[in-house]
């Protein structure tokens, strides 16, 4: 383990659990790469203790922010300072910055995260027809970043439509010019095919949406991590469709906080 000194910048995650979070390991790895003095630790924060807890973090000087995870991402937005605009129209956050008055400010990066995975992989989004299972959670995120990354049009299919179309009117509300229709489980005509559910990570999970509509020319994404292959990308692999793994979302996504937080390479 790296040397902490008072110089070190220190960073955190707030969850409830929080045995099984990745990001400080992840972050502590990033850290290490850029030659930059920090560290990022788990402080396990209970929901009746969150507005305790931000208050305090306020008051420390060497804090350069904090990563939030479950259950805090909607009430974090209640005790920061500043919420950036497209986390206000999702309604959650999960990183917050200190800056050196003590002012936070929230952000929601899920959606960033995915597209620049995709990014990452060579997929450009702009022109691009994407369908996204899922209205709530990630999905809520991921809509807003493909309409911004430029996608021509957005399909969003949910199981309650009453979600999906709230989901269009916040997109729209950021977005007046976007093309955004609600869907039903058949993925057909579109380029980009999302899984922006749950539905995947337990065995036995129903299909996000109807898989026998899936084409060959279709790219297939996933943001679950675990399992790799889940059965929606085993079922698209099967109708020789591309497909898009979960875990370069987390994987961009933490070098988006940092990017967030203030963390820069040594010099």
């Amino acid at each position: 383990m790296k040397e902490i000194t008072g110089n070190t910048r220190l960073f955190g995650i707030l969850a409830d659990p929080i045995h099984h979070v990745k990001t400080p390991q992840r972050m502590n790895e990033l850290f290490d790469q850029l030659g930059y003095d920090g560290v990022c630790v788990p402080l396990h924060t209970r929901p009746d203790n969150l507005a305790a807890v931000v208050q305090g973090l306020r008051s420390l000087e060497n804090l350069g922010g904090v990563i939030v995870t479950m259950p805090h991402k909607t009430a974090i937005l209640d005790l920061v300072d500043e919420v950036t605009p497209v986390a206000r129209k999702i309604g959650a956050a999960n990183v917050v910055r200190r800056d050196a008055d003590g002012k936070l400010t929230a952000h929601m990066l899920d959606g960033e995260g995915f597209v620049r995975g995709l990014q990452t992989a060579g997929v450009d989004l702009r022109g691009k027809s994407a369908y996204l299972a899922g209205a709530g959670g990630a999905a809520n995120a991921i809509g807003f970043a493909l309409v911004q990354a430029g996608v021509s049009r957005l399909t969003i299919a949910n199981r309650t439509p009453a979600k999906a179309e709230d989901l269009k009117a916040r997109i729209l509300s950021l977005h007046p010019e976007a093309n955004i229709a609600i869907g039903t489980p058949d993925p057909s005509g579109h380029d980009l095919v999302v899984n922006g559910t749950s539905l995947g990570m337990k065995e036995g999970d129903a299909l996000p949406l109807d898989t026998e509509r899936l084409t060959p020319d279709q790219l297939v994404c996933e943001v679950i991590m675990q399992p790799k292959d889940t059965a929606l990308l085993l079922a698209a692999q099967a109708k020789g469709c591309k497909v898009h793994y979960g875990a370069p979302m987390l994987v961009c996504q933490i070098a988006l906080m940092a990017e967030m937080l203030g963390v820069t390479p040594a010099r």
